[in-house]
């Protein structure tokens, strides 16, 4: 399996959980909700969702009339009307992949799409996922700032500056990902201190104390320059 369409399937899975869909609605969400698929096709998604099917994650319900249930014609080319429906198997698989906080959970278009449901997810998986990453943009602008300081004096003034940019994106991002660390961390420690907090359980859908001062999207993955 690809990266890119294991980043999917957890995608389509976490969806899912939220509620049964069809294709085109999956589709609309993907493209909406998560701007990394934005370029994707159903010829991309249909394969996903069949792997899904096949794995016993997902089952497929017929919508109205069951003769909406056959196969596409070949000449009208028309799909067969139905929902996606999580089944108990895939939402243990999900809650499977939303404990993972291995280095593929740092990287740019898997961070996007783990950050996407950090509402699914436990405090402290967040806090492991957004130290990561911070760790892996530090390892990156480390690596940009050495390369720039050997080759400033042979760039022209134009690819400089396309330097100077990607390594203020990068730069953007490690601040944007302190504020939601502090945030996270202080969260926790309200819980602490709180007089009900001993009997309280942290639950997967706990967005902490995120700021509410700015967006708690994260850039874009897709600019090149801040990679």
């Amino acid at each position: 399996m690809s990266r890119r369409s294991g980043i999917l399937e957890f995608a389509v899975l976490g969806l899912l959980r939220e509620s049964p869909m069809h294709g085109y609605e999956l589709r609309k969400r993907l493209n909406t909700s998560l701007g990394i698929f934005r370029a994707f096709s159903y010829g991309t998604l249909y394969p996903c969702l069949k792997t899904l099917v096949t794995s016993g994650w997902l089952i497929e319900e017929p919508v109205g009339d069951p003769a909406d249930a056959t196969p596409a014609s070949s000449l009208t080319g028309r799909r067969a009307k139905i929902v996606y429906r999580l089944t108990a198997e895939g939402k243990e698989h999900f809650e499977e992949l939303l404990s993972h906080t291995g280095p593929d959970s740092w990287e740019d278009e898997h961070f996007a799409a783990r950050f996407a449901f950090f509402g699914q997810t436990e405090r402290e998986v967040r806090m492991r996922v957004l130290e990561g990453r911070r760790s892996r943009l530090e390892e990156r602008l480390e690596k940009m700032r050495a390369s720039l300081a050997r080759t400033r004096e042979r760039l022209d003034d134009y690819t400089l500056e396309l330097q100077r940019h990607g390594m203020e994106s990068v730069e953007r991002e490690v601040r944007w990902l302190n504020e939601l660390i502090e945030s996270e961390r202080s969260g926790r420690d309200q819980r602490r201190s709180s007089p009900e907090g001993s009997a309280q359980q942290d639950t997967s859908g706990e967005t902490g104390g995120l700021p509410r001062h700015r967006g708690n999207t994260p850039p874009d993955p897709s600019d090149d320059t801040a990679k």
